[in-house]
């Protein structure tokens, strides 16, 4: 099954990075590929604190990209990512750690983010919801090769990106769009597990 099914989110304006993942076999045909280093960020947490992706090295991470005020495919992708975050069980937050990125950093304030992670059913221990600076995030966006623009209406359109980090900082799998199957994801997350947990 293909890692980049395509959803829009109001119209998805869709600009893919050179960083985009080759499509590869579900989880089960061996070693998931390596991209390369996973672009760097240092941002801030729904709690102020500031946290970087070298922070969460030793952890499998997922990166999303979200806004709050987004009223139909967000929502969909943080619940797809709130029930991996329950089949994940005791490896979620010691293991495996969800990053969610604003595309829509001036009405995304960590105030503004933690009530959205509250209504999701987020898990602080694994799970942090980021903003910062505009041009902070706009390097974000940039760097992992994710388009964003505020439309006329105020929405915000942009690419449903998930990435897939290593416990060593390595880009591993990429799904693009919201369509994805969980249980594929899972698959993915629990095998870059079963490498750690090997050597």
């Amino acid at each position: 099954m293909s890692r980049h099914p395509i959803v829009g989110c109001v119209v998805l304006a869709l600009v893919i990075g050179a960083t985009m993942a080759p499509t590869h076999e579900a989880s089960g045909a061996g070693r998931l590929p390596t991209i390369g280093p996973a672009p760097e960020f240092r941002l801030t947490t729904q709690a102020g604190a500031r946290l970087g992706l070298r922070d969460l090295r030793g952890k499998v991470v997922a990166v999303t990209f979200i806004y709050t005020g987004c009223t139909d495919t967000c929502p969909l992708l943080t619940a797809k990512m709130a029930a991996l975050q329950a089949r994940l069980g005791a490896d979620f937050g010691p293991r495996v750690f969800f990053a969610s990125v604003t595309v829509d950093p001036e009405r995304d304030t960590p105030e503004v983010l933690e009530h959205y992670a509250r209504a999701h059913g987020a898990n602080p221990a694994g799970w942090a919801f980021l903003t910062g600076a505009t041009g902070e995030i706009q390097d974000v966006e940039r760097r992992y090769g994710v388009y964003a623009k505020r439309s006329p209406r105020g929405d915000v359109d942009h690419t449903f990106l998930t990435s897939l980090i290593d416990r060593d900082g390595m880009l591993r799998v990429q799904y693009l769009g919201v369509r994805f199957d969980p249980g594929e994801m899972l698959g993915d997350l629990q095998s870059l597990l079963a490498e750690a947990r090997a050597r």
